[in-house]
């Protein structure tokens, strides 16, 4: 690297830790970063914590954070929301959390297939057949709509990984029949807007760090961001050369990011 930016976008899961730990060099790169008056936001597209336990697990790890350091995918989906459904109501294939987010912002939430408006899809540990049939019910037989929190197929971690939102959605998709009208987090436009407002600087100013070419990368280029791929998750060398999704630099680590590194 031969230059540093006014801002960075840190990706989570692959970038700055997996799993527990902490990947090397994320805490000094972070420290670096800030004492050189540089803004740093940290995105992810896992809705699995609110921004504020998101910044807890950072600041426990050794990377002070608070809540607003922290995009997530619901970020993302609450700026859809309000622009496209008002206040709609909605049948979740989510963990509670995202129920939980969506009726503090005034949604209405309905278990009930005949009441729903939408069906919103997310990366869920408690997807089961029960939750299949209600969003099969919902969208072939009621008429509701579908998006999902984020594409991602799967979430990094130590031991290989877990199905992430993309899996939930091609359930639904394939049993209902019915195409998601939007699927959220990165590489959004929604995502892009929340990532750049946070930032609060201009986007030739910015880099965007990530593990993934179809998330990180792509939603880096499609806003003017520099994009830069570290080797440190969920993609290798050769998944660069393959894809169409180039990156503006590819380190093989944190230690690596800025100059005279």
């Amino acid at each position: 690297m031969e230059r540093s930016f006014s801002g960075y976008a840190f990706d989570l899961d692959g970038t700055i830790y997996l799993g527990d730990s902490l990947l090397p060099h994320a805490a000094d790169t972070i420290r670096r970063i800030r004492a050189a008056g540089a803004r740093v936001v940290f995105m992810t597209n896992k809705p699995l914590e609110t921004a504020a336990g998101y910044a807890a697990t950072l600041s426990a790890l050794g990377i002070d954070a608070v809540a607003d350091d922290v995009v997530t995918a619901l970020d993302s989906l609450l700026l859809y929301l309000d622009e496209r459904h008002g206040r709609a109501t909605i049948l979740p294939i989510a963990e509670p959390l995202v129920a939980a987010t969506l009726s503090q912002r005034g949604f209405a939430i309905t278990a009930d297939p005949a009441a729903a408006e939408l069906v919103i899809a997310s990366f869920d540990r408690t997807f089961d057949y029960a939750k299949l049939t209600a969003a099969y019910r919902a969208l072939r037989l009621h008429g509701a709509a579908l998006i999902g929190t984020n594409p991602d197929p799967y979430c990094p971690t130590p031991d290989g990984g877990l199905p992430d939102c993309a899996a939930m959605l091609a359930a639904i998709e394939a049993c209902s029949g019915v195409k998601a009208e939007a699927v959220l987090g990165k590489p959004s436009s929604y995502m892009a807007r929340a990532v750049l407002s946070r930032l609060d600087v201009p986007p030739e100013e910015a880099a965007m760090v990530g593990d993934r070419l179809a998330t990180d990368v792509a939603m880096a280029r499609s806003i003017g961001l520099t994009g830069i791929l570290v080797l440190t998750g969920a993609t290798t060398r050769d998944d660069v050369d393959r894809s169409s999704v180039k990156p503006d630099f590819v380190l093989h680590g944190l230690d690596e990011l800025l100059p005279g590194a």
